[in-house]
């Protein structure tokens, strides 16, 4: 996940797993708990004073030892684990151990959280959940499957993607996500792309605004997610100065996804360009070239066969 995490947000994607409720603290709801960037701070963990992670968990042992200081100390230390410099606080067991810290949650406006699931299954989930954030991200393009194979098309704003989506559904293929698809890691060389639920079925194209793809061209024209096999990237012709073997091999790179290489073709825009035709091409191709056979090699091939034999007949 590229972008940082509130608690809320966080919430939002545990809620169910953990079955939890917000006890105080709604004013830090904006509080960040997950930040990829940020090298120094822990997610999650066990409550801890030296090196308290973002998202801290208090079970049965924390609060015995709570409950064994004298009331000034044990307030003091109360006050800085939910302190404005902490992330949140979950409750593990009964509710009436998170109501007790209530107080103390409104005062600094920390979120508090309450769940009656163990904290050894509360970190087992919250460890699935961080690996989960760690191998997905949202990107900006079309995300559409094109004669059988996942391609993502890029390209900077304004460029034409949403307007070649629209084309290349209207010509059979499929979409399944507009603008900002998520991708996840699914398997060590996979990567899974999905729509967000509120872009299901939308496309948004310039001077139409927002169109439903389902209801104009019917439920074949969707598909929920797909493997991720090629980057298609547009650009202007004008702003690229192409190597000379790209006449050959045309414009082809990698690009490392979450830790996953997908190959790119980077397709010049021009004015009379087909970009469908180009685009189903490239596909075509593409899928040749996943079963071993490579156009620019079968052609030397062809001219060294030829040169050999004009050199043989000399």
């Amino acid at each position: 996940m590229s972008r940082p995490l509130s608690a809320q947000a966080v919430f939002q994607g545990l809620e169910t797993v953990l079955d939890l409720r917000w006890v105080g603290g709604q004013a830090g709801s904006a509080r960040i708990l997950w930040l990829p960037t940020e090298a120094g701070a822990s997610f999650f963990g066990r409550l801890n004073w030296i090196h308290p992670p973002r998202l801290q968990v208090l079970g049965a042992e924390e609060n015995v030892f709570l409950q064994s200081l004298a009331l000034p100390v044990r307030e003091a230390l109360v006050r800085q684990f939910v302190g404005p410099t902490s992330g949140t606080v979950l409750v593990c067991g009964d509710l009436d151990r998170a109501v007790a810290l209530r107080p103390y949650a409104e005062e600094a406006g920390a979120p508090l959280w309450q769940t009656p699931i163990t904290p050894a299954i509360v970190l087992e989930r919250l460890d699935h959940y961080r690996h989960s954030l760690e191998a997905s991200t949202v990107v900006h393009g079309e995300l559409l499957e094109v004669f059988g194979l996942g391609v993502l098309i890029t390209g900077g704003s304004g460029i034409g993607k949403s307007e070649l989506a629209l084309e290349l559904i209207s010509r059979g293929h499929r979409l399944i996500a507009d603008d900002t698809p998520s991708l996840t890691r699914v398997a060590p060389d996979v990567l899974e792309g999905t729509c967000p639920p509120t872009l299901c079925d939308l496309l948004e194209v310039r001077g139409l605004g927002i169109l439903n793809i389902r209801r104009m061209f019917g439920d074949s024209a969707i598909k929920r997610n797909k493997r991720i096999r090629l980057i298609l990237h547009l650009i202007q012709q004008e702003k690229i100065v192409p190597p000379a073997e790209a006449r050959l091999r045309g414009l082809r790179d990698h690009r490392v996804i979450l830790g996953v290489g997908v190959p790119v073709i980077t397709l010049p825009i021009a004015p009379g360009r087909n970009l469908a035709v180009l685009l189903e091409c490239a596909v075509r191709d593409h899928i040749l070239r996943l079963n071993g056979y490579h156009a620019e090699e079968d052609m030397m091939a062809r001219m060294t066969r030829i040169m050999a034999e004009a050199a043989s007949c000399a």
